[in-house]
């Protein structure tokens, strides 16, 4: 009697930590900005300190050795080096986005990422999509098509980023560790390369850490929490509800990236930008009907 309204509240709470998770990826980008550090010093310490932070924390709820477990096998151990560099990779040129104002290219890239995502799926892993998503694919490939026939040249950045979100998401998903587990290998892999830089920028006094400024410092550090949380959040949220759901809410990141970009940043949103965008979001929204109400075949004919 009393499991409908359990299971209500368990997927209530599981909206609320997605889109917390989601809003916090949204507007992630006023943290980079005010930050005013070099794209690369960023990354270096958003490595070290997420590791710091993440390694702490499974420390203390007792899961590293399921996470020492985890990378004794070397399929593993490999795959999530893989992910460890493609997200790196990821959040570098999302952060060099930000520097360069060029938020609403970022933005899109992360729109077109589910259909690319069912792209590499057909291409690399053999599944089968209806005709209905090649569909949606060829729609957001239009306007990629209208944006480089408008440019001159081929816009690489929204592309960029859905490639290397789509191929690390597929990829994380065939290693079979924890969200957060996950993190703290990909990161620790990536540690010493990062500690190194810093390091070296640190003797010969080219960095900004350690610098001057208290706020800096503390920014940077704090690198590692503004990493980790949404993720926990979001494996949080994952766990409690339907991936339709999911699907829907995962478009809250890149709209307000989008809004912010344009009234809060004062970037350009042209004409093409629009037409762009209209072909993202219609075939967004043609998945996502698909989804709801799946298209049935119609039933054989009994005449002969």
């Amino acid at each position: 009697m009393n499991d409908h309204p359990a299971q209500t509240s368990e997927e209530r709470a599981g909206v609320i930590y997605a889109a917390a998770a989601y809003t916090l990826w949204g507007v992630m980008p006023i943290y980079w900005r005010f930050l005013e550090v070099p794209a690369v010093e960023i990354i270096t310490h958003r490595v070290i300190w997420s590791a710091v932070f993440v390694g702490l924390i499974i420390i203390v709820r007792g899961h590293l050795p399921r996470v020492l477990e985890a990378i004794r096998t070397p399929r593993t151990l490999g795959t999530l080096a893989v992910t460890g560099t493609l997200i790196t990779g990821n959040w570098l040129l999302y952060i060099y986005c930000v520097e360069t104002d060029q938020l609403v290219e970022a933005s899109l890239g992360y729109y077109i990422t589910p259909l690319v995502s069912f792209a590499l799926g057909l291409a690399f892993f053999g599944e089968r999509i209806s005709r209905i998503r090649a569909a949606c694919i060829g729609l957001a490939t239009i306007g990629l098509v209208v944006q480089i026939a408008a440019l001159g040249h081929v816009p690489w950045i929204a592309p960029a980023l859905a490639i290397s979100f789509g191929l690390y998401g597929y990829l994380r998903k065939k290693a079979p560790v924890a969200a957060l587990d996950g993190l703290l290998v990909e990161t620790a892999l990536m540690f010493p390369f990062a500690l190194g830089l810093v390091l070296w920028w640190a003797s010969d006094h080219t960095g900004v850490f350690p610098s001057d400024r208290t706020l800096t410092n503390s920014m940077l550090i704090g690198a590692g929490p503004v990493t980790a949380i949404p993720l926990a959040l979001f494996a949080a949220g994952a766990r409690r509800i339907r991936l339709t759901t999911l699907g829907f809410l995962q478009y809250l990141a890149p709209s307000i990236t989008l809004l912010m970009a344009v009234f809060g940043f004062g970037e350009a949103f042209s004409q093409i930008d629009l037409i762009s965008f209209g072909c993202v979001w219609a075939a967004l929204v043609i998945v996502a009907l698909e989804s709801r109400f799946p298209i049935r075949a119609p039933a054989p004919s009994t005449l002969k």
